[in-house]
């Protein structure tokens, strides 16, 4: 087992490297991650862990380990190289502070729309150009909370692999099926595959809790600046919107999402 205990170090610049940089990730096909749950749900997920580091001392209490401890810590089948770390070699390659001493080279997947495998009335929930990670990694939350068949990332702004997006989802962007593409793509699969879509919007809408979504069914959310795009609104079967009450006419995006799909999931019995 290779052992780091100097700052200066080839993998810990190589950390960092794909943590700043999404050309880095792109080029690569490798991302981190960091943190137990994080781990386990990407190997759980289907993911290849390429190497884990770990800082005994605070993963496991100890200072010395053995690789068949750490592959049964993270209930792992498979058995990517082990690299132990010092408190103060974690420390600088740690992202954000608080994990629990772990980081994973993992390598990316196909996101492709036709790598989906959908259910005979499948439920979508559609991001339109979402410029934050927090809100992609929300969005993908209230995805994995609700089982929803898949997320679909229109036009994306950043990278699912953005370290951002794996912590501020909690590790759910390794449990939702994500696919990527343009508007043009995303509509044309939705009418190939003969699914619904209902546009989150205030232009000539109707009320999200009058519609039914027990056929196959996609909603779709735009950024909260500006919304979704003429060419989605145009393809939907509906525009939708969530009647409010207040001085304001938005909420966070998903929170608008979570009320959406909760309310398709109470029609379909919560199935």
């Amino acid at each position: 087992m290779k052992h780091l205990s100097s700052p200066n170090n080839a993998i810990i610049r190589h950390v960092e490297q794909l943590q700043r940089k999404s050309k880095a990730r792109k080029k690569e096909g490798l991302f981190i991650v960091e943190g137990q749950r994080e781990v386990a749900l990407a190997a759980r997920g289907g993911y290849v862990i390429d190497q884990l580091l770990i800082c005994g001392p605070i993963l496991l209490h100890k200072d010395q380990f053995t690789n068949e401890e750490v592959y049964s810590f993270f209930e792992m089948d498979q058995h990517p190289e082990i690299i132990s770390v010092t408190e103060e070699v974690y420390e600088k390659m740690a992202y954000r502070s608080g994990t629990e001493g772990c980081l994973a080279f993992a390598k990316t997947k196909s996101q492709q729309l036709s790598d989906l495998q959908l259910t005979e009335k499948p439920l979508i929930l559609i991001a339109e150009s979402t410029e934050k990670p927090g809100n992609i990694g929300a969005l993908l939350r209230t995805a994995d909370a609700a089982k929803v068949d898949a997320v679909i990332i229109a036009n994306p702004t950043a990278d699912l692999y953005n370290p951002n997006v794996i912590r501020s989802s909690v590790g759910c962007v390794f449990t939702v099926p994500t696919a990527v593409g343009s508007t043009e793509e995303v509509i044309e699969f939705l009418k190939s595959n003969s699914i619904n879509l209902y546009a989150a919007t205030l232009q000539s809408s109707e009320r999200y809790d009058h519609i039914d979504y027990r056929n196959p069914s996609a909603i779709a959310v735009g950024t909260e600046a500006t919304g979704l795009s003429e060419e989605m609104r145009a393809a939907a079967k509906a525009n939708i919107i969530i009647p409010m009450s207040g001085e304001i006419d938005s909420m966070n995006v998903s929170v608008s999402a979570a009320i959406m799909i909760f309310e398709a999931k109470r029609q379909r019995n919560f199935i």
